[in-house]
């Protein structure tokens, strides 16, 4: 359920952020749950659109209007995804593993998306010329469109809860660097720790998604240990 065009209250304390300390179900941890969300035209959990508003507020004041163009995922919604990249890939003549590969330099395999839990946000600046396909590196380094957004959020980002999650860092594995790719630690942290208890392994294994027949045991740890754990460290572990 969403709630739409609802305004919260929400008082922003420098470094400072209320941990919920909630317990997750597998359901909510792998994009299968129901869980009540808000915003218009995006899906977040209450404390993370409180605060994306704060944000959007003040980026407003220096001319940034930040657009949120993915937010919550579900399992189904990242299946179609993942089940339209396969297919398109191995119409392309790449083979299985190549296809694999292909997909998670970006794209997450279904389960296991940080916009499974409603704390994750891709963005844009709704105030400028908007490309043909824009979540792309180029356009918010340099001279991209979304420089100026780029260069607001690394100033002022981290004061409203969101961290960058797949850095530029060269040494960082996994994931492709996502400039646009945010999320909000205070909650994001405690249900990743949630999430790692989950037996990742049988559930790849059991959900038979097209070109799972060549998920191998190497194949999936080192999936959790480069795409799904080797993120920006300030997302391992609570900052305040």
């Amino acid at each position: 359920m969403i709630k739409k065009g609802i305004v919260i209250s929400f008082v922003i304390v420098l470094s400072s952020f209320v941990l919920t300390n909630k317990e997750y179900s597998l359901n909510e941890l792998i994009g299968k749950g129901a869980p009540t969300f808000y915003g218009d035209g995006y899906q977040l959990q209450k404390e993370v659109y409180a605060s994306f508003l704060e944000m959007q507020k003040a980026a407003l004041k220096d001319g940034i209007k930040i657009e949120v163009v993915s937010s919550y995922r579900s399992y189904e919604h990242q299946k179609r995804i993942w089940t339209r990249k396969y297919n398109r890939f191995i119409a392309d003549s790449l083979s299985p593993e190549n296809s694999i590969n292909k997909i998670i330099e970006y794209s997450t395999i279904p389960g296991t998306s940080r916009h499974h839990w409603g704390t994750d946000i891709d963005i844009i600046d709704a105030n400028v010329n908007r490309p043909e396909s824009v979540l792309q590196a180029k356009h918010f380094e340099k001279e991209g469109v979304f420089v100026n957004l780029k260069k607001w959020m690394d100033t002022h980002a981290n004061e409203f809860g969101f961290y960058l999650v797949y850095t530029d860092n060269e040494n960082r594995k996994g994931f492709k660097y996502e400039p646009w790719h945010y999320s909000y630690n205070p909650i994001s942290v405690d249900m990743l720790k949630q999430y790692q208890k989950i037996d990742i392994q049988e559930l790849l294994k059991k959900d038979e998604l097209v070109g799972s027949d060549f998920f191998t045991d190497k194949f999936i740890s080192d999936y959790i240990n480069h795409n799904i754990l080797d993120i920006n460290p300030v997302l391992i572990s609570v900052k305040d």
